[in-house]
């Protein structure tokens, strides 16, 4: 039996945790955009890892290692070189074609109000002006209040990127004493499992990324090929746009198709309609085929687990959550076959 004096103590120790693991619950709630730069800058310096081992390493003929920042400089110095090559390819031709469909507006909308007229959907024809004064009004406000959102986000975006650059070239310098510090709080029968496990993970993490750029280019190629095909204009533009594209899950085969559609349409709308339906038997057979069985063969997780951790990712943080979805679901398959292996150990040494 418990005297008063124990119970009193056990319910006070027992209240003061829980309340103690309330308030960490919302400071994590509270800091979780914060959190979430973190461990996007945790998985990114975790991808690069083996590449910056790769060039740091000296040549054959050489004694002096690469210099650790100056390998993760290149690294990123070839990042922005292959954005600003990119954005020197799309942006010109995106823009001749937006300046010739704006030309072809005013005959492209007298099509439609003929095709309209014709069916008895419109009475009489009006001017593109007339169109515009006629839409609805009280939207200025909105749209105003809009474009100020979209801003704001934009600034906000461009911030945490810088952010998230800077964190993951401090994370890469400091790798190794970061992990030999944390490693201090292992006990010293677990540190080699750890370790194992540690290595497993960033090589896991790694051929996700390497696994990107498989379906990055494999999407490209596809693009390429089916809109040269069908006569599409600037097709290798808009194959460059699905490759980029395709390294955001959901949204960025949306926007490659998008894209695709609005050059094809500049052309004829049987072509965007063609355009648009190879897309879609592209984006299907991507999302379904493609994606579960490269993750799979690449980064050792299951197609059936690949499509959880996306669903599951997108419903819980959206676009960020299904980019992360993947490399999270890695992760967690090595704690897990530690966990069981661990176990089975146990086990054997009980018997």
């Amino acid at each position: 039996m418990l005297s008063n004096r124990d119970y009193a103590r056990r319910m006070i120790q027992t209240v003061l945790t829980a309340a103690g693991v309330a308030i960490l619950l919302a400071a994590l709630w509270a800091a979780r955009e914060a959190l979430m730069l973190i461990y996007v800058s945790a998985l990114i310096a975790m991808g690069f890892s083996p590449l910056v081992r790769i060039i740091e390493q000296p040549r054959p003929n050489e004694r002096r290692r690469v210099p650790r920042w100056l390998a993760i400089l290149v690294i990123y110095m070839a990042i922005v070189a292959v954005i600003v090559l990119v954005g020197l390819m799309v942006i010109p031709p995106l823009v001749a074609q937006a300046a010739s469909m704006w030309e072809r507006l005013p005959g492209e909308f007298n099509r439609l109000q003929s095709f309209l007229i014709r069916y008895k959907l419109m009475t009489h024809r009006v001017t593109l002006g007339e169109a515009v004064q006629n839409a609805p009004t009280g939207t200025g406000g909105n749209a105003v209040g809009t474009a100020l959102v979209a801003i704001s986000s934009l600034i906000g975006g461009i911030f945490g990127l810088i952010t998230i650059l800077i964190l993951t070239f401090y994370l890469l310098i400091e790798a190794s004493a970061m992990f030999d510090y944390f490693m201090r709080f292992v006990p010293a029968a677990r540190r080699s499992d750890v370790g194992v496990a540690a290595r497993q993970a960033v090589t896991k993490v790694s051929a996700w990324l390497r696994a990107q750029f498989v379906l990055a280019g494999v999407m490209g190629a596809c693009s390429a090929v089916g809109l040269g095909l069908m006569s599409v204009p600037y097709f290798y533009v808009i194959a460059l746009v699905a490759a980029v594209g395709e390294t955001i899950p959901i949204v960025g085969p949306v926007i490659g198709g998008i894209t695709a559609v609005a050059v094809a349409i500049t052309v004829s709308p049987k072509l965007a309609l063609a355009v648009g339906v190879y897309f879609l038997v592209l984006h299907q057979l991507e999302a379904n085929i493609l994606v579960p069985k490269i993750m799979e063969k690449n980064v050792g997780v299951s197609p059936v687990a690949v499509l959880v951790a996306l669903l599951v990712g997108g419903a819980l943080w959206g676009l960020v959550g299904a980019i992360l979805a993947i490399p999270t679901a890695a992760i967690l398959s090595v704690v897990i076959e530690e966990i069981a292996a661990d176990r089975d150990v146990r086990i054997q040494r009980i018997r």
